[in-house]
C-alpha cells in the first residue's frame, strides 16, 4: 500500500546542502560547461539503470529541464544566465556527493532534495523557459512545423526576449529577500504536460 512522507529542511540542513553544491562547484573547477552537462544527463540515465525509487526519479526528472535549457539554441540562454545554470547542474557532475551515487538505487536521494533546491534557485529561469517551449510549440502546430526541426526561427526571437527580460527583472527583484515560496511552481509542475524540449532525456 502506497504511503505519503513528508519532511523538512531547516537552516542547519539546508547549510549543509549549501556547502556540499560548493565544493562540487570547486572540484568542478576546469571542467567545461560540456562535460558538467553531460555529467548530469549521466546521473538520469544511471538512475534509471540503477532502478531508483519512483519518488526520486519524479524529482530527477526536472534535471531534464534544465538540461535542456542550456542546450536549447531556441532558447538561446546568454552566457551570464547559461553558466548561471551550469554552476548548478555541477553538484550532478559529482559522483563522490553527499551520498555517492554508486551506493545504489538510495545514493541518488541527495540528488533528488538538490534538484529540489536548484528548482527553488532557478524558478524564474524554469519559469520563463517553459512558457517559451509552449509557445514554440503551438506557433510550431499553427504554423505547419515540426517543432523539432527548429532551431533559432526569427519567429521566436521577440517572444525570447520578452521572456528573458521578465526572467533577469524577477530575478534582481528577488535579490537580498530571498525566493520564499517559489511562486506555486512546484505545485503546478506536478500536472504540467511538457512542450517539446531538443535533446531531452526520456525514461521509457
Amino acid at each position: 500500500m502506497p504511503i505519503t512522507l513528508t519532511f523538512e529542511l531547516n537552516d542547519k540542513d539546508l547549510e549543509h546542502f549549501n556547502a556540499a553544491a560548493e565544493r562540487s562547484r570547486k572540484a568542478a573547477e576546469g571542467k567545461s560547461g560540456e562535460d558538467i552537462i553531460a555529467a548530469a544527463t549521466s546521473v538520469l540515465e544511471n538512475a534509471q539503470k540503477a532502478g531508483v525509487p519512483e519518488f526520486i526519479l519524479h524529482r530527477l526528472l526536472r534535471l531534464d529541464d534544465m538540461i535542456a535549457m542550456v542546450r536549447d539554441q531556441g532558447w538561446s540562454l546568454p552566457d551570464a544566465d547559461r553558466q548561471r545554470v551550469i554552476d548548478t547542474l555541477s553538484y550532478f557532475a559529482d559522483p563522490n556527493d553527499i551520498i555517492p551515487d554508486a551506493t545504489g538505487p538510495l545514493g541518488f536521494f541527495d540528488d533528488a532534495v538538490m534538484v529540489e533546491l536548484a528548482v527553488h534557485q532557478l524558478t524564474h529561469e524554469i519559469d520563463a523557459y517553459d512558457e517559451f517551449c509552449e509557445y514554440r510549440e503551438r506557433e510550431a502546430k499553427r504554423r505547419g512545423v515540426d517543432p523539432s526541426t527548429l532551431g533559432r526561427a526569427e519567429w521566436m526571437d521577440g517572444r525570447r526576449q520578452e521572456l528573458q527580460e521578465r526572467m533577469h527583472e524577477r530575478r534582481e527583484r528577488d535579490v537580498g529577500t530571498g525566493y520564499g515560496r517559489s511562486s506555486g511552481y512546484a505545485d503546478r509542475r506536478q500536472s504540467y504536460v511538457r512542450a517539446w524540449r531538443p535533446g531531452s532525456f526520456r525514461v521509457g
